[in-house]
């Protein structure tokens, strides 16, 4: 049976377990703590100092997400907690202060403007940028580290240490980490070597897992507007199955609603002249790869087992540059998209008499390995250009 405690938090009463984190507490009594490095299971370390709060007969302020409620119990055996007084006011909004003072601010490009939490925190605490804009205050240099796939940017990093945690703990690759000490502090690869060779799989956990615009995919959406407002080219669209559920909940649809009518309605009014779905490409892969193992099946002996499927381009980063003893286990055919990229530039393009030159194929994906996957030198099986022109 969980052990009770009760707690008040401004004013309002309640029973939790004492195993429950200050916050965990005032989250399941309806009351908002601000956060901004907390990270539920992944990152609880308490680097921020944002969700910061103030206890009854206790002279420091503490931090809300690490603190359990059954360690702070007065000789009662209760707790009076205050997460609005005056102290923790001023607390949290000189912490957002020195933030956004050392933030670069370039929110109407920036990808995360309408979900920034950072942001988010600036506006609900009215924080000014005074002192960035006293020109007292030396911001760091920007450190800048990308690929195909992804940008770091470290102007908007808040060291929080969310994507580290993310890269640890959900893909197991820990390819990320701080840099340096102290004020020129940075988070990206070890000694900021290029991301693209430095074991990144691009699974994209980083980029879920940042409060700010510090880490993202690389956009490719200004080629896609040039080439739509020239039109000199066939303009093919393919999307993914993940993408007709997640779009729709970015127009506030419930989550896993089908968009997919929507999506061919809105590709054809962007001005694609034809949209396919990768449900064909996905297809092809498992008949490829169905024939491939029965192939291997016949030779086993001249094959390294088992036989693992190709169709995930960040697994297979992940099995070359953690297990590469293990590549050759690998199935030699390609990801659903790039099949799909290849039959588009191939039996589509004889189907509507169109040179494969002359097309511009986009591929809608849930996955940014998919981007450093199309921009692979082999990923051209007509010798005029990538099988998939932007992801």
């Amino acid at each position: 049976m969980e052990n009770l405690v009760t707690i008040t938090i401004n004013g309002k009463t309640a029973q939790v377990p004492s195993n429950y984190t200050i916050m965990q507490a005032a989250d399941e009594m309806g009351i908002s703590i601000p956060r901004l490095c907390f990270l539920k299971d992944i990152n609880e370390n308490a680097s921020c100092r944002v969700c910061v709060v103030e206890i009854a007969g206790m002279r420091s302020l503490k931090n809300s997400c690490s603190v359990e409620v059954g360690s702070i119990l007065n000789r009662e055996g209760t707790a009076t907690i205050y997460t609005n007084s005056k102290r923790v006011r001023s607390s949290v909004r000189q912490t957002l202060e020195l933030i956004a003072a050392n933030h670069r601010f370039d929110c109407w490009k920036c990808p995360r403007e309408h979900n920034c939490e950072l942001l988010a925190l600036l506006r609900r605490f009215s924080i000014d940028n005074k002192m960035a804009e006293s020109g007292e205050f030396a911001k760091k240099l920007p450190i800048i580290n990308e690929s195909d796939a992804i940008v770091f940017d470290s102007s908007k990093c808040v060291l929080c240490g969310r994507c580290i945690a993310a890269c640890e703990k959900l893909s197991g690759t820990g390819v990320l980490n701080f840099n340096e000490r102290g004020f020129v502090t940075c988070v990206g690869t070890a000694l900021n070597h290029d991301i693209e060779d430095a074991g990144c799989i691009y699974c994209g956990k980083c980029i879920g897992a940042c409060p700010t615009g510090a880490i993202h995919e690389k956009e490719q959406i200004d080629f896609v507007e040039e080439e739509l407002a020239n039109h000199e080219n066939y303009l093919v669209a393919t999307f993914a199955p993940a993408v007709r559920a997640a779009i729709g909940e970015e127009f506030g649809n419930p989550i896993g609603t089908n968009c997919e009518g929507k999506l061919y309605a809105s590709f054809k009014e962007l001005g694609f002249d034809d949209i396919t779905d990768v449900n064909f490409g996905a297809d092809l892969t498992i008949m490829e790869e169905g024939s491939e193992f029965l192939e291997r099946l016949k030779h086993k002996e001249d094959y390294q087992w088992p036989m693992f499927t190709s169709c995930c381009p960040g697994w297979v980063r992940f099995l070359k540059s953690q297990y590469p003893d293990m590549v050759d286990c690998l199935s030699t055919a390609k990801s659903p998209q790039q099949m799909q990229g290849a039959i588009i530039k191939n039996y589509f393009a004889d189907k509507i008499h169109e040179d494969p030159e002359n097309i511009f194929s986009v591929s809608i994906m849930p996955c940014i390995a998919k981007k450093a996957e199309c921009a692979l030198p082999t990923m051209d099986s007509t010798g005029t250009g990538p099988d998939v022109d932007v992801v």
